[in-house]
């Protein structure tokens, strides 16, 4: 970008940027070569994007992860952040997505917000705020870190949002059922951090009142693609506003997840005073419920295709990734 604009050159018109987005690309990393991690470099690594994966970094050097890298011509260390500092390549990095772990990230953040690199978090440390894309596509330009959130949030709070855009949400629940083949010791760990981190992204994301979250790991063989329960409680509206509003985001949602779907009709159930809805911890309801059931199936580009949890949060944080890319080069060429 530097080359096309020069340090002092004026603002370019429109049709230069667009030929500029399509030269230009921002130097990527990823920290974790775990499934999480691996996956997400199968999706960095198809296609033209905004973002060149130059380095993949782990723990363990015998991992399958880093192996793949190396095949496909990326720059890989076994020796974790501080290896990462040593590569040749650190200083032209401008983004690293951390697929690690809630704990490990706090560290990891703090050095690399010490050398100026975004950051893209997909442990649900939340120390930056939340992004779900088909709901906050524009992001402050003081934002250095972006937190994705859960599997169970890229999943639900979408569907959340559509309905709170034709309706204020009083209360929005979650259950995220997965397979346990697919929950990782990184998942497996970080449970509590889970469900505060979801039910806190239903609200501040969603835009539910209030929010709760449940995950289930299930040992169902064969292995079951994941499944995502959500219950909305609004005052009594019109039914067909939130059904569109609610099918509409699903198609936002297959733009870059094509394996998300709706499992059934949404369901609907009105209470009136008469016959109020009693919620432990909530209190008692009168309004509409709403249901809605989630199917979502990976894209198998690393994982099986029953892993869609873990495939929802590799997509969005790819997706993350470019606008964040795409807003920092922006602001180089203006």
């Amino acid at each position: 970008v530097s080359e096309q604009c020069g340090q002092n050159s004026p603002p370019m018109p429109p049709e230069d940027w667009t030929k500029v987005k399509r030269m230009a690309k921002m130097k990527c990393a990823i920290i974790g070569s775990g499934n999480i991690g691996t996956d997400l470099m199968i999706k960095l690594l198809k296609g033209p994007d905004v973002l060149e994966l130059v380095a993949v970094v782990g723990i363990d050097a015998a991992s399958e992860g880093l192996a793949m890298a190396r095949e496909r011509g990326v720059t890989t260390t076994h020796e974790g952040m501080e290896g990462l500092r040593k590569l040749p390549v650190y200083p032209e990095i401008g983004i690293v997505f951390d697929a690690t772990s809630a704990y490990a990230h706090k560290d990891h953040d703090a050095a690399l917000q010490q050398d100026g690199k975004l950051v893209v978090d997909l442990t649900p440390a939340a120390l930056g705020p939340f992004f779900v894309p088909p709901v906050g596509n524009v992001l402050d330009s003081s934002v250095r870190n972006v937190n994705m959130v859960t599997c169970g949030g890229q999943a639900t709070i979408p569907i959340v949002a559509a309905v709170s855009r034709v309706a204020p949400v009083h209360y929005a629940e979650i259950v995220a059922s997965v397979s346990s083949r697919s929950a990782g010791p990184g998942t497996r760990a970080n449970i509590d951090e889970f469900t505060r981190t979801t039910a806190k992204a239903i609200e501040v994301v969603g835009g539910a009142g209030r929010g709760r979250a449940i995950i289930i790991l299930n040992p169902a063989e064969p292995p079951m693609i994941m499944r995502d329960t959500l219950f909305t409680l609004t005052d009594q509206v019109d039914e067909d506003l939130i059904r569109q509003s609610v099918q509409d985001m699903v198609q936002t949602v297959q733009s870059y997840v094509p394996g998300y779907r709706l499992k059934q009709e949404v369901q609907f159930e009105r209470f009136g005073s008469n016959h109020p809805l009693k919620i432990p911890g909530y209190g008692e309801f009168v309004g509409l419920k709403t249901s809605v059931f989630l199917e979502v199936e990976g894209a198998g580009d690393y994982l099986p295709k029953y892993s869609g949890n873990l495939d929802i949060m590799t997509a969005a944080a790819k997706a993350a990734g470019e606008r964040l890319a795409l807003q920092n080069l922006e602001r180089v060429a203006t």
